[in-house]
């Protein structure tokens, strides 16, 4: 006997350290693709400043506003130094002409750091058709418009933008397969998948961008992706407005079926929390017009861009926690979906309320029905048997343990009952999957696992499973509709509290990157 368990116990040490080693791995590969990204992303600023550099020494521009001019030499172009008194030339004309569309182009060349006046005149009459503002800066890299404006080969900006968030996206693919296929229920998978709609959204909207001819240069750039959270946010907003109404209706029934609690109200507070945070930088600036002093309306005023700022922030962790949510319902339901693999040796029922005469609710018959099925289906594909483990304790309220009355249906459908292992002292889901491994592993170290439960609950029992460092795989059962919306969010906020670490280090980057976008936008339009 204490030879048994002496092997118990160095099985346990070596498959400890197969998952340790495992973990070692993984976190190695982890480090190795974020240095990779880091690299990637250095190589292609470096890559696109060298570009601007060598292209934007010039600058070509057709003036589209200028039509019916017969000759070239009835316009002058006059170049004047921003600083009157200075009379350095910053950038000079070095070519002009009328294209086969009748438009008047022409090309500049920069000559000294600076800021250039271009005015477009009739020669005869001295009238202005154009005046623009060029930026000179070092390495003579000409802007067009303001200083991020539009440089000669800036389009290197978003084309670098789009290959590094492909690779990030990539990377991100990668790490939801293979932390999918270790352990499907992990909440780290929900946070992949956040990360890969958010980003995903942002490759489209620069590809968009490109494709529609409407780029304006590193000032563009800094629009867009301030414009990416808004836009996801108002796009959601309507959809957040609508589900919430949704979720207040299948709340309603779930109360009515169930019971008045606050975890049966979660969805209707959820879904209200999204609709409220999308007006709130809309109130927030109701609310500061009618502050005497402050003019939201001057390009120059501080005032204006910390309320950009605030609303930029508010917007993109709403568009954030929006795409959690949703790779919370992608997940949930590819966890539902899910057939465990036919290696399975046991097979654990997760108990639940009984009816008074000690007879199975339909709800835990459905968990029960699933579990024969299963049974039957690795029969008939591998010919190999499992056991039944029927879990849960006998409630006050409860005639007999729920694994009994569990028992009772298991042989009333031809189970036998030495392919029955029963586990009644468990009161909740947690118990449920601990007890029941213990009682397995003392009658099997290696034996494969699967559980059943309700298809809502899989993806938070293989959770709750992942928690107790217990790897097994679920299967669902049918249920009402009413159930599964309520559980979507009741795994939505375990998710935002399991994974706390990694949407703090998200919003921290959020907030930076919107910092940064905002002060470039200032410095856009106010030097």
């Amino acid at each position: 006997m204490s030879k048994i368990k002496e092997n118990k116990k160095v099985n346990k040490k070596v498959k400890k350290e197969e998952i340790d080693n495992e973990d070692k791995i993984e976190n190695k590969k982890r480090k190795n693709y974020k240095l990779r990204v880091f690299l990637l992303g250095l190589y292609l600023f470096a890559f696109s400043v060298i570009i601007i550099i060598i292209c934007g020494q010039s600058f070509n521009i057709k003036y589209e506003e200028i039509k019916d001019i017969g000759n070239i030499n009835d316009i002058d172009v006059v170049i004047k130094n921003d600083d009157p008194n200075s009379d350095k030339e910053i950038i000079k004309c070095v070519d002009k002409y009328i294209d086969d569309d009748g438009l008047i182009c022409t090309k500049y060349r920069s000559v000294n750091k600076g800021i250039a006046i271009v005015e477009i005149k009739n020669r005869y009459t001295n009238e202005i058709y154009k005046s623009d503002y060029f930026y000179v800066h070092d390495f003579g890299v000409i802007s067009f418009d303001n200083i991020l404006g539009q440089i000669a080969g800036s389009k290197i900006i978003p084309i670098s933008l789009i290959i590094w968030l492909i690779y990030i996206c990539y990377v991100l693919i990668k790490a939801l397969k293979n932390s999918a296929k270790k352990n499907l229920y992990q909440y780290r998978n929900i946070v992949y998948f956040a990360f890969i709609l958010y980003i995903g959204y942002a490759i489209v909207s620069q590809i968009s961008v490109i494709f529609s001819g409407s780029y304006y240069g590193i000032y563009q750039t800094v629009l867009d992706f301030m414009d990416i959270s808004v836009a996801l946010s108002l796009i959601a907003l309507p959809i957040a407005f609508v589900t919430s109404i949704f979720i207040t209706i299948s709340n309603i029934v779930l109360i009515k079926k169930e019971g008045f609690s606050f975890i049966n109200v979660l969805g209707v507070i959820t879904g209200l929390a999204f609709c409220l945070l999308t007006l709130v930088p809309e109130i927030i600036e109701k609310i500061i017009i009618l502050i005497p002093g402050i003019n939201l309306s001057d390009s120059t005023g501080i005032a204006l861009y910390i309320k950009i700022l605030f609303e930029e922030i508010v917007y993109a962790c709403v568009a954030y926690f929006e795409c959690v949510l949703l790779g919370t319902i992608i997940m949930g339901i590819i966890s539902a979906k899910h057939v465990p693999k036919f290696d399975k040796d046991y097979i654990l029922i997760l108990g639940c309320q009984i009816r008074k005469d000690g007879t199975l609710t339909n709800l835990l018959k459905a968990r029960v029905d699933r579990a024969i099925e299963f049974a039957n289906m690795q029969k008939e594909a591998t010919g190999k048997d499992i056991i039944f483990v029927p879990s849960g304790g006998k409630g006050n309220d409860e005639v007999i343990a729920e694994a009994e009355a569990m028992k009772n249906y298991l042989i009333v459908n031809g189970i036998k009952e030495k392919n029955i292992l029963v586990e009644n002292k468990s009161k909740n889901t947690f118990e449920n999957i601990g007890f029941s491994n213990k009682l397995i592993k003392e009658k099997n170290e290696n034996a494969v696992i699967a559980f059943s439960t309700t298809n809502y609950h899989v993806l938070r029992a293989g959770s709750i499973a992942t928690d107790q460092n217990i790897y097994i795989e679920g299967i669902g059962a049918k249920t009402k509709t009413y159930f599964w919306i309520n559980a979507f969010i009741r795994e939505y906020i375990a998710t935002l509290y399991s994974e706390k670490k990694r949407h703090f280090l998200m919003i921290g980057a959020i907030i930076i990157a919107m910092n940064i976008m905002v002060l470039l936008f200032y410095l856009a339009n106010v030097l």
